[in-house]
């Protein structure tokens, strides 16, 4: 088992890349870096960079030099950051890292794309009101799946050892773009329903899995309308499980429940290929049900993160079958519930198939290193391929003591 590191191109220009890769080796521990190659946006807090605190990240641009003859089948087409325009620092890492015989992983955010969205919004999820989130691509759309397939055809010989596909799947409602607001107390039915994608190729998928979809719009829209009209229609529901929306409807939505896990898993499948076609890279597919869990406070509730999956679509063993590898999310202060999250993949997952983790080595998941290293023994012991440690410029870099203590532990 090795460790890598996330990082953003902006660690490594503010910072400088040696001084970055002697903190991540050297200090650290670390064999490799997860560079963020292309990604959303965010403000960020850096607490070691020496030029800034606090950071706008120039979000749904890539954070290298993409090369426009792939993309000629597809009306998306990325937008290099300026950052990128000025240096390629995805070749610069990749060199550097060979010389120091460290890995890259390219940490690749697929649909989660605002400004994309914002210029084709007729490519994006459409709720049952027609409304589009122009934060999120639509994994049904064959323009969007096109682009998919092109982003990881040019990625996937620049050297990286792994690409970490992250939003290669639906998006819920939440956590969509800066300045929500939504004055209404949205229970866990509501947030799912707000959530379905009714967009043209979502209803023919759903038509392919024998489901009138526009009827289910319908329905949906009714069952929400009746939301917005009546205050007392607010609940306390916490949790809906995969059972219980798909016996909403009369059952009929078991049939887009199954469709939309078809269309991931479909688009996975294809993008696995591309990168497989003449390189030596291979994807290893994120599975973020566990980043909504225990993001704020580290202390997830409930079943195993895997059993959420299927909110964005996500079949996890049906994944498993298409992918090389699948990296889960361990964000968990306690050992104990790292071990049950992970031994409900290990159930689900072919045993010849890698499983990685993310881990935070600061709060809120570690408060003192002893935490982290009783975690990283655990994933030792569970046989987990690799640990990418989130985040080098949000975290103090006395956590990088404590991942070395742990790795070497």
């Amino acid at each position: 088992m090795y460790g890598t590191m996330f990082v953003f191109a902006t660690d490594l220009v503010d910072e400088g890349l040696e001084t970055v890769l002697d903190n991540l080796q050297r200090r650290g521990g670390l064999s490799g870096v997860s560079l963020a190659v292309a990604y959303h946006h965010a403000r960020d807090v850096f607490p070691h960079n020496p030029r800034r605190k606090v950071i706008y990240l120039e979000g749904g641009t890539t954070f290298f030099r993409p090369n426009p003859a792939e993309y000629t089948d597809t009306p998306l087409q990325p937008v290099a950051s300026r950052l990128a325009e000025e240096r390629d620092v995805l070749a610069e890492l990749v060199a550097a890292c060979e010389r120091r015989g460290m890995v890259v992983h390219a940490w690749t955010v697929y649909l989660h794309n605002s400004r994309l969205g914002h210029l084709h919004p007729d490519l994006c999820q459409e709720n049952a009101f027609g409304d589009r989130y122009l934060s999120n691509l639509c994994p049904a759309n064959p323009a969007v799946r096109a682009f998919a397939r092109a982003l990881s055809r040019d990625l996937a010989r620049r050297g990286a050892r792994c690409i970490l596909s992250e939003s290669l799947s639906y998006h819920g409602l939440a956590h969509g773009d800066h300045h929500e607001r939504y004055f209404l107390k949205f229970d866990a039915r509501v947030h799912f329903l707000m959530s379905l994608c009714f967009c043209a190729f979502c209803l023919r998928a759903a038509r392919e899995a024998g489901v009138d979809g526009e009827r289910l719009r319908g329905w949906v829209r009714a069952e929400l309308e009746r939301f917005f009209a009546d205050q007392a229609a607010e609940t306390d529901l916490a949790e809906l499980s995969r059972a219980e929306a798909a016996a909403m409807a009369g059952g009929e939505m078991a049939g887009l429940l199954r469709a939309r896990e078809q269309v991931v898993t479909s688009l996975t499948a294809e993008v696995a290929q591309e990168i497989a076609r003449g390189s030596d890279t291979r994807l290893q597919a994120f599975d973020m049900s566990g980043a909504a869990r225990g993001y704020a406070t580290g202390r997830p509730q409930g079943g195993p993160v895997l059993e959420y999956a299927w909110h964005d679509g996500v079949d996890v063993p049906a994944l498993a079958q298409v992918a090389p590898g699948i990296e889960a999310i361990a964000y968990a202060h306690a050992p104990e519930r790292v071990r049950f999250d992970v031994e409900a993949y290990r159930r689900v997952l072919p045993a010849d198939k890698p499983l990685s983790l993310a881990m935070r080595p600061m709060l809120p998941d570690v408060d003192r290193p002893e935490n982290l290293a009783a975690k990283v023994r655990l994933a030792r012991e569970l046989g987990i391929a690799w640990i990418d440690f989130y985040h080098y410029g949000f975290a103090r870099l006395q956590a990088l003591d404590w991942i070395r203590q742990a790795m070497e532990g």
